[in-house]
């Protein structure tokens, strides 16, 4: 049964009526064991629409002064003007949301949940930003997180790709690191902390926005603005909840019938559960969209030659994985273990299939799984021994009982990946 959300949401809804947002039939909840969401009041049926946010609403480059965007160089990042601004900006207008800014998690949640704030030895990747004496810690993180691993040496790719969905943390801390450089070139004395957080509340709550009139952002992190309201949403895959913004209104419309006291969905994008924990700190049990990648494995298997012919055949990189088997890319790269040149550019470009083995092709995937599948038993038996070590103390301090908490989490995001690994495995070569 859901719990009622508190005294600040009930005065956060009725704010967000009073700016126009047109509410019907949700409203925020408590479901015991999980986060803040949105629940069904009544019967919401087929095609009707629950929520109606106006732009005028929104918090978005459009909403604030141009004057303090102005402050800031052209090409400055969207997300880190926002978190400027939420940092710094005019007091008296700041203070008009504050009844939407007292409903957004506090730091220590966003602590508990978000990677990016957790302790080094526990979120240790590639980054550029790294303490390199923490070189010889194991990284607890998936790969497609941390961009390293714990059972054997990476080796340099040596081709430049788009790795959205590799390398994450990454990622997601330059562009940290570079928009807290800019606010400090126009704001010296601005607290880390306090930009921060807000940097990380509008990552993790953010919706897609593009300025009317205006094409598409060069960087697709800014194209985004928050939404109040609409933020009270949890993921699922395939929510039964249509969105569609017009550049005027987010409109959120229900595709089936909610009962009452259902909790109501809406989809943040078909994404793996490694770019949800990233993102927005958590991650599915169950998730259709949900993959690993072999890029690393795949380019220490192959020579210079064999790469740079998958890059001429526009098919090297990104080597996903699901449950039920491998993307096409891999299976073009498995070809290369046993093909000769010649054979290959004859298979890739459709003129004959003489040279295909699907047997062979089969055999050099799955050993490529079954490196990762190593991996997954390597780290999970690291993590297991880091909490028995926990368990072993009689009085835990605060710090260990939230250790072991994000323990047990990354725990369970290996044995996802662990399951993928094992599924993948048996269906590479079905149907063949």
């Amino acid at each position: 049964m859901d719990e009622l959300p508190g005294q600040e949401h009930l005065a956060f809804t009725k704010w967000a009526i009073e700016k126009g947002i047109e509410i019907n039939g949700i409203a925020p909840a408590r479901f015991p064991g999980r986060r803040l969401g949105m629940i069904a009041t009544k019967t919401i049926e087929e095609g009707e629409i629950m929520l109606t946010v106006p732009q005028t609403a929104m918090l978005s480059i459009d909403s604030i002064p141009s004057s303090f965007v102005d402050l800031f160089p052209e090409g400055a990042s969207v997300h880190g003007i926002l978190a400027a601004y939420l940092t710094h900006g005019d007091a008296k207008a700041l203070k008009e949301i504050d009844a939407w800014r007292n409903v957004w998690p506090n730091w220590q949640e966003l602590e508990d949940s978000t990677p990016i704030l957790w302790p080094t030895h526990l979120r240790r990747s590639n980054s550029a930003f790294e303490d390199e004496d923490n070189s010889s810690t194991p990284s607890l993180l998936p790969p497609s997180v941390s961009g390293l691993w714990n059972s054997f040496e990476k080796v340099p790719v040596d081709i430049n790709y788009d790795t959205r969905y590799q390398n994450m943390l990454a990622q997601e801390e330059k562009r940290l690191r570079h928009a807290w450089e800019q606010v400090l070139s126009v704001f010296p004395k601005t607290e880390w902390k306090t930009f921060a957080y807000y940097w990380l509340i509008i990552n993790s709550r953010s919706f897609y926005y593009i300025s009317p009139g205006k094409g598409e952002p060069e960087d697709w992190n800014d194209a985004i603005a928050m939404v109040p309201y609409a933020d009270y949403f949890n993921h699922e895959d395939n929510a039964a909840c249509e969105v569609r913004f017009d550049h005027i209104d987010y409109t959120f419309r229900a595709t089936r019938r909610y009962e009452k006291g259902s909790e109501v969905y809406m989809s943040y994008g078909a994404h793996s559960n490694d770019f949800l924990f990233v993102e927005y700190g958590f991650f599915l049990d169950k998730n259709e969209s949900d993959s690993i990648y072999l890029d690393d494995i795949i380019s220490q298997d192959l020579t210079t030659t064999d790469k740079k012919e998958l890059v001429h055949q526009g098919c090297f990189g990104n080597f996903e994985v699901t449950e039920t088997g491998v993307s096409s890319g891999i299976e073009t790269a498995a070809c290369l273990k046993y093909m000769s040149k010649r054979d290959f550019r004859i298979y890739i470009e459709g003129r004959s299939k003489r040279a295909f083995d699907a047997g062979k092709s089969a055999e050099v995937i799955r050993g490529w799984i079954g490196v990762y599948l190593e991996e997954c038993e390597r780290t999970m038996e690291i993590i297991g021994s880091m909490l028995e070590k926990l368990g072993g103390s009689r009085r835990r301090s605060g710090g260990e009982k939230w250790e072991k908490s994000r323990l047990e989490v990354l725990l369970c995001r290996w044995g996802q990946i662990k399951q993928i690994c094992e599924k993948a495995t048996s269906a590479v070569g079905q149907g063949k």
